[in-house]
Parts: C-alpha cells; structure tokens; sequence
C-alpha cells in the first residue's frame, strides 16, 4: 500500500509540506479534501511519483518507489489526472493506451490487451462509443473514457485528480456511482482529490482533511462530522437532522446536504 514517511516538500524553497507522515488504507476509497491551496494536489502528486519528496521517503507496499522501475510501477498504481485537451484518437485506441505498461517497442497489441480493453470499455459503458473520437463526447462519456484508461491499467491502486470537474450535478454522482463499483466490485484501492464535499462524504470510506500544508484529520466522514473539522477548515456550520429514516447534513454556506441510510448495512 502507499506509505508517506516523514515527507517534505516546498515551492521555490518555501516550505510547504513538512515532516508528514500518513498511510492510505488498502481496498478503500479515500478523498483528498481542502480549502484551494491546501495541498491536496501536493499530496497526491507525491503518493503517485509525480513529484519528488525533498526529504523523506514514499513507499509502494514497503518499496521506496524512486527504486522502482516505471513501467513496474504502472503495473502498480495509475494516475488520472484533470484533462482540458480531449484527445482525437478513438475511444478504442485511447484506452488502448492503458495498456502500454506490459507492452514494449517490439510487441504488437496482444490478444489479452484487446480482450481486457473490451472489457473494461463494457464495465465502464463507453463500448458504445467505442469508434467515435474522444474529443467530440460529452464531458460526462469522456471521464468514463478516462477511467476505462485508467482500469486498463490493471493496477490494484488508483489514483484520482477532481474525476468531476466541470460536470453536471448529475453527471458527477454518475461518475462517482462507477468509482465506487470499481472499489466495490473489483477491490481497487481509490485515492481521490475532491472539491465537492458533498460527494466526498458521500462516497469515501476515509476523509483526509487538509489545510495550509498539513493533514488536519484523517477519518471516517462521520467522524469528521462530529468533530466539527469541516467547521474549522472551511468556516461553515454544520448542521445535522434525520428525516424518513434517513440522516442529513446541511452545510449553511451553501445549503447543500448529503446522507446516508440510517439502519446499518444501507448501501
């Protein structure tokens, strides 16, 4: 699993992320959550290689991940970010691309990298679509595209850098609905940074609450609730209240409200 070991890192010698330590649990979801300028990105970028630590030590189930090869580390963990520039390649051959970490400049496409494409463009319903070319689909069929690339991969970890920005309301809880498949059906360990905290809360199983460069808690969405960390960090109110079964949170700054089933064992 990915372990941050007494990292630090700074913009421009100015120190910004010191001495933090954390460890992402295996199997789960977890949202990456802040106020603009927290770290969030930071902190993903580094647990993902995409960035060096200046001191300390990221580690890939107990492997120091600057000591292990590329392609061996994409067949470990796969990393989306945000994209602005939709591709005008084939949804066939963009997540075709996911596959380039067990291929090599003498190979051809094997027989496995077609049957495991095929597959993953149907679990994530981008099948459809699979000969248009990614820059004419929607916002919402690009980022099942994206994902489809990402689950082509075959990695056990996967990365996430705002799967729903500049999505619809509905659109995003779609998106959300097949990340959480991805954990739920096929044991994927998701590390996600969110914007929306409503959909975080929602559909992480851990919250890790940064600001100013630090790691202000890392817990269940519950009991980051009771604590009142949202409160602090982004100074609203929480207000909570139960109503048909069903438990509700209402942020005042917004009005906005997420919930959850009550009776234990609710999906």
């Amino acid at each position: 699993m990915i372990e941050l070991q007494n990292v630090r890192y700074s913009y421009d010698d100015n120190p910004f992320i010191d001495n933090l330590s954390l460890a992402f649990a295996k199997g789960k979801i977890t949202a990456i959550i802040g106020p603009n300028g927290s770290g969030k990105s930071t902190l993903l970028k580094l647990s993902s290689r995409l960035l060096s630590p200046r001191a300390g030590r990221v580690l890939l189930n107990e492997r120091d991940v600057n000591q292990i090869k590329n392609k061996h580390f994409a067949q470990e963990v796969a990393v989306l970010l945000q994209y602005n520039h939709p591709s005008r390649m084939t949804v066939e051959n963009y997540v075709m691309a996911g596959r380039y970490p067990y291929q090599s400049l003498l190979t051809q496409v094997t027989r496995k990298d077609k049957d495991i494409v095929n597959q993953v463009m149907k679990h994530m319903g981008c099948d459809i679509f699979r000969r248009r070319h990614v820059n004419t689909l929607s916002g919402g069929e690009r980022q099942r595209v994206y994902l489809a690339m990402a689950l082509a991969q075959s990695t056990d970890i996967i990365f996430l850098d705002e799967p729903t920005t500049f999505l619809d309301i509905n659109v995003s809880c779609e998106i959300m609905e097949l990340i959480a498949r991805l954990n739920r059906e096929l044991g994927k360990t998701i590390i996600m940074v969110l914007h929306d905290l409503n959909l975080a809360l929602n559909y992480s199983d851990s919250i890790l609450l940064m600001q100013k460069g630090r790691v202000v808690a890392h817990d269940s969405a519950e009991m980051i609730i009771q604590n009142s960390y949202l409160d602090k960090v982004f100074d609203i109110k929480t207000r909570c209240f139960t109503a048909e079964g069903k438990k509700y949170y209402c942020f005042d700054w917004m009005g906005s409200v997420y919930s959850e089933e009550k009776s234990k064992g609710g999906d």
